[in-house]
């Protein structure tokens, strides 16, 4: 049985994540206003110019809104109309692990018939005489240019119009940025931040998805649907183009929402704890929700099996402690391309970030309240001291955590069908053993 100590405790978590629901319809309908005034802009745009699309299938973004409590751009692909398979992908520098993720510019064939429109000065250069294969690019800092112009123009034309409602938004909060334009719309007391990013769409082989049957812990039918999507070419810079997996990603989330159990429910619990506990309600620096994100793909992975996720407390812990381990090695792999670390170059203190964490995994309940209502004078200890031990690693020993350990971790994690105390007294046994093995090696 489950010690009476954390039974005690199982009510906050649930009160936490009712507290969390019980604002979900507000905020789809905040999302819902300011995402019509986008799509309305849009239509103008695309009225003006017709190589500018609109894309309606936003249930995904939507979706994944309702998730997250922490503010942070939302972003708007604008598809071009272009024939993607038409057009030569000049590959520049190697790519990574020859995963396609290399930046690369899009050419325009000398013969190609169909992509006229794609040969105008606003958003083509042309190739010197003599190129062999290609007339000219579609160069991305000028269709960013253009494409801020029409919605410069769609925001006069729709106030004029009344198609739009007054004061959500103006032609000056629009800026043009490295890689998309900045948008911000109010909702009517809530200011969202959207990132119109033009793509081009093509298909483009994932290889850590074409072996889906393989990734424990998905519906396999979903992840043979999301291997068949196409891939996102986004802006990369001023000349080039790189591939964006993000949407590929978002229906990996989505294809967990499928499943029985808190997997999400665990996502949105850590995105509001990381936006007011470890980022100080959004002033400081730190995790964002792809990163959070990220971290539970690589938990649904790593625990596969549903009764790892029945419990909601339980279900918290699993990605909490694949975190506290991306934290101490200084290693989130990206979970499509793993060779690419999505903590490196970030600028944060990832040793103060790893002391939160673990503070919250030991104490959590500062950090469990919506109102103020919820704080005691000296909240009890959630865990007990063999948990506790476990998630106090030092995060200055990253040999603690290198992957062999964490391998064994896991492996002895799932190996045991019983009782949370008795899998902690487990794990601590088989860490304190990788302790040794690792003191003794080096």
């Amino acid at each position: 049985a489950v010690p009476a100590a954390m039974a005690v405790q199982v009510p906050l978590w649930h009160h936490y994540l009712q507290a969390l629901r019980s604002r979900a319809a507000s905020r789809a309908q905040e999302h819902q206003r300011t995402e019509d005034v986008v799509l309305t802009l849009l239509e103008r745009a695309h009225a003006l110019d017709p190589r500018f699309l609109v894309d309606y299938s936003r249930d995904l973004e939507a979706f994944q809104f309702a998730l997250r409590s922490s503010e942070g751009p939302l972003d708007v692909e604008v598809p071009l109309w272009v024939d993607a398979e038409a057009l030569v992908i000049e590959q520049m520098g190697a790519a990574e692990a020859g995963d396609g993720l290399g930046c690369c510019r899009l050419g325009l064939p000398k013969e190609a018939a169909g992509l006229e429109r794609w040969k105008a000065d606003d958003v083509f250069e042309a190739s010197p005489e003599g190129s062999a294969g290609c007339c000219g690019h579609i160069v991305p800092s000028k269709v960013l240019r253009v494409l801020k112009d029409l919605l410069v123009a769609a925001v006069v034309y729709c106030k004029h119009h009344g198609l739009i409602t007054p004061g959500s938004l103006s032609a000056d909060s629009l800026r043009e940025e490295q890689l998309g334009l900045s948008l911000r719309v109010s909702s009517g007391w809530r200011t969202l931040h959207f990132n119109m990013v033009p793509v081009v769409r093509k298909r483009l082989r994932v290889p850590a998805l074409e072996g889906a049957q393989l990734v424990p812990g998905f519906p396999e039918g979903a992840l043979r649907g999301i291997v068949r999507q196409e891939v996102a070419l986004v802006p990369a810079g001023a000349e080039l183009w790189r591939v964006s997996t993000d949407y590929l990603l978002t229906r990996l989330l989505g294809a967990l929402g499928c499943l029985r159990g808190h997997r999400l429910d665990s996502l949105s619990i850590l995105d509001r704890v990381n936006c007011e506990s470890w980022r100080d309600g959004g002033r400081s620096p730190g995790l964002t929700f792809g990163h959070l994100k990220m971290v539970l793909l690589w938990a649904a992975a790593l625990f596969p099996a549903p009764e790892d996720w029945a419990e909601l407390q339980g279900a918290v812990y699993r990605p909490l402690v694949v975190l506290l381990c991306c934290l101490a090695t200084r290693n989130l792999p990206h979970f499509l391309h793993p060779e690419r670390n999505l903590l490196q170059d970030t600028g944060l203190d990832l040793g103060a970030l790893y002391q939160r964490v673990e503070r919250f995994a030991s104490q959590p309940e500062a950090a469990l309240r919506i109102h103020a209502t919820h704080l005691g004078r000296s909240p009890p200890p959630r865990v007990g001291s063999g948990l506790r031990a476990l998630l106090q690693l030092p995060a200055g020993e990253p040999a603690y955590w290198a992957t062999a350990y964490f391998d064994v971790l896991l492996d002895k994690f799932q190996a045991f069908n019983i009782q949370d105390e008795q899998r902690v007294s487990a794990m601590q046994s088989v860490f304190l053993k990788t302790k040794t093995l690792g003191a003794e090696e080096r």
